[in-house]
């Protein structure tokens, strides 16, 4: 077994054992967009089932944003082959959230919008938990695209209950590095879905991914240390 492999399993499984993200008997709805987080995500869960000592059903569900790529039939493919539960929801929030009454910030409604129809289809599903595939990398990137443009100091949560309770947001990759999913993506040999977003690699947090990659560059220890940071608030020293 790869490194990568190994590492990423086990990452994982003391993610949603330490913040308890997952108990007996749920029916967890995990968002695929079709990139190599939220399919690796995917698959780690379902695999994970063979190795634990608890039930729970998992559906996939992938909301096309309608920019014409049809990443639907993609992923509805991908899915079949593999045997996956899903759902596949055909929409038209990419051109509504990139329409030139929203230039400003179409990625937010976009996924706002999506996002309001990930919680609809959990509620319709019966599904208790909603797995994202955000990653270590994603929750630094968030933290100063919040503080840059948000001006809070905040960033994902790995577990988040909504809706007094009902629906709990659970993010199990959220100690693992980007680079490890890109390994584990790799090595399973999982297909490059296209979205057609036209804003793609033009994004504000592609600017901080960038700016964070010339810091990691100049020091290693610099990613675990703004990580640990992130749960080592001194709010005494804070204004």
């Amino acid at each position: 077994m790869a490194y990568a492999d190994k590492e990423i399993r086990r990452l994982v499984g003391k993610a949603i054992h330490a913040q308890e993200m997952i108990r007996d008997g749920d029916h967890v709805l995990v968002a695929v967009s079709g990139g190599k987080d939220s399919m690796t995500l995917l698959w780690l869960l379902r695999e994970r089932l063979g190795r634990v000592p608890i039930e729970y059903r998992i559906t996939a569900v992938h909301v096309d944003p309608g920019f014409g790529a049809d990443s639907a039939q993609q992923m509805g493919a991908f899915f079949e082959a593999h045997g996956f539960a899903h759902r596949l929801i055909r929409t038209d929030i990419g051109p509504r959230a990139h329409s030139p009454q929203n230039r400003e910030n179409p990625c937010f409604l976009c996924s706002r919008l999506r996002r309001k129809i990930l919680f609809e289809t959990a509620a319709e599903l019966g599904c208790t938990r909603v797995a994202l595939g955000h990653h270590k990398d994603d929750l630094i990137e968030t933290f100063f695209i919040n503080i840059f443009y948000g001006a809070s100091v905040s960033t994902m949560l790995p577990v988040q209950e909504l809706f007094g309770g009902k629906l709990t947001l659970i993010r199990p990759l959220y100690l693992t590095d980007e680079r490890l999913v890109a390994r584990f993506a790799g090595n399973a040999g999982f297909p490059e879905i296209g979205l057609g977003c036209p804003t793609a690699g033009s994004s504000k947090r592609r600017e901080i991914k960038e700016m964070l990659r010339r810091f990691y560059r100049s020091n290693r220890k610099i990613k675990g240390n703004i990580f640990h940071a992130l749960r080592n608030v001194r709010p005494e020293y804070l204004p």
